[in-house]
């Protein structure tokens, strides 16, 4: 219930001997998933099937939040990848609230989801910088605490918008 980056990735291992599974990825999967659902229509034949992907690929994600509220660059060895990653977190935080405002999700999931907020808060620093967003690829990489990126802070304002809309 993880999504590969693409079919390159099929034989490929973490150092754990994992496979690899990239954190953002599946949060761009997760979190592009319930921007189709935004738009399909709700009689639309197709909807079943996105909503099941939708739930499927949300469970598998809550069980792999360390303790702190984030996810990590790899999903699957965190340990090779020990930093918090922002992007993958703010994208994966982002499609579990709108699993629960739009009722895809029940109440189980909201514990997961005021970790992952107070995690990704804890980004800020004093300035106003999101740290800790790994740079432009396609796989796991490790981050720092300077590093950020525009889709990172992108993908943190929209996981802040579904929280919005969650507290109301």
């Amino acid at each position: 219930h993880l999504f590969f980056r693409d079919h390159s990735y099929f034989g490929k291992q973490e150092a754990n001997g994992t496979k690899v599974f990239w954190g953002r990825g599946n949060g761009w999967v997760l979190a592009g998933i319930a921007n189709i659902l935004e738009l399909l229509p709700k009689d639309s034949g197709l909807r079943p099937f996105y909503v099941q992907l939708f739930v499927e690929l949300a469970a598998q994600l809550s069980k792999l939040q360390d303790d702190q509220g984030f996810w990590h660059a790899s999903l699957l060895d965190p340990d090779s990848y020990p930093s918090p990653e922002t992007s993958s977190t703010a994208l994966i935080t982002y499609g579990l609230a709108y699993g629960l405002n739009h009722h895809l999700l029940d109440t189980s999931y909201l514990p997961v989801v005021r970790k992952a907020w107070k995690a990704l808060t804890s980004t800020v620093d004093q300035n106003g910088k999101v740290g800790w967003v790994q740079p432009i690829g396609a796989d796991p990489k490790k981050v720092t605490r300077e590093m950020t990126a525009v889709y990172g802070v992108g993908a943190f304002l929209m996981a802040g918008t579904e929280i919005i809309k969650l507290i109301e």
